[in-house]
């Protein structure tokens, strides 16, 4: 039997040159002003939603609660030129930060500290594009509010060789994305509309 015989054949994902996975590895993370070639890994935003829940004799009734939206974390290298702890310590000193010498030491002293429309403007406008095999955007990630919530600036070893790497985690508010151009189609039930890309977009 020919593949034209079997119903449905032709109709799958198998049979259409437009149907391709996104690719870990076509990206671009836009945070601040380190460099685009120096990121290697994201990780994408996520969610949870918490739930509460009744018992009642033997049974347990389970609720959704709040959404709550997980750090997201990357990864960079630390180049000599431009440098990647510097270009961190300097957000942080434009989150708010003084060290205690420089706000205590002299002849007046500061009372800045970390805020967070200080760590928010240090940061913003912090972008996730994942791109199809001809650079185009299908799917763009802004994550609202951001601010760097921990560094770990790595370790040196007189064992490796390997390249000198920090890790950042950011926390938000929420995540928005746009670029879906009407490839999700998701309708609730018969009886109500079609939910619109706008609604999950900027």
């Amino acid at each position: 039997m020919s593949s034209a015989e079997i119903p449905g054949a032709n109709s799958g994902f198998w049979a259409s040159a437009v149907s391709e996975p996104k690719r870990k590895y076509r990206f671009s993370l836009n945070v601040a002003n380190i460099p685009l070639w120096t990121i290697t890994k994201v990780k994408r935003p996520s969610f949870k939603i918490t739930e509460s829940s009744h018992t009642f004799y033997n049974h347990k009734f389970n609720y959704p609660g709040r959404v709550e939206w997980d750090p997201v974390t990357f990864t960079t290298l630390d180049p000599i030129n431009p440098d990647a702890t510097a270009l961190l310590l300097k957000m942080l000193s434009a989150s708010g930060y003084e060290f205690p010498d420089k706000q205590f030491g002299g002849d007046s002293y500061t009372f800045n500290s970390v805020n967070k429309v200080s760590s928010v403007d240090a940061l913003n406008p912090v972008v996730i594009n994942a791109f199809d095999a001809e650079g185009n955007s299908v799917e763009k990630w802004t994550l609202k509010n951001a601010f760097i919530s921990s560094v770990d600036m790595g370790e040196y070893d007189y064992t490796s060789v390997d390249m000198m790497n920090i890790q950042v985690t950011l926390k938000y508010d929420w995540a928005t994305i746009e670029n879906i151009n009407n490839r999700a189609f998701f309708q609730p039930s018969l009886d109500q509309p079609e939910i619109p890309d706008e609604f999950i977009g900027p």
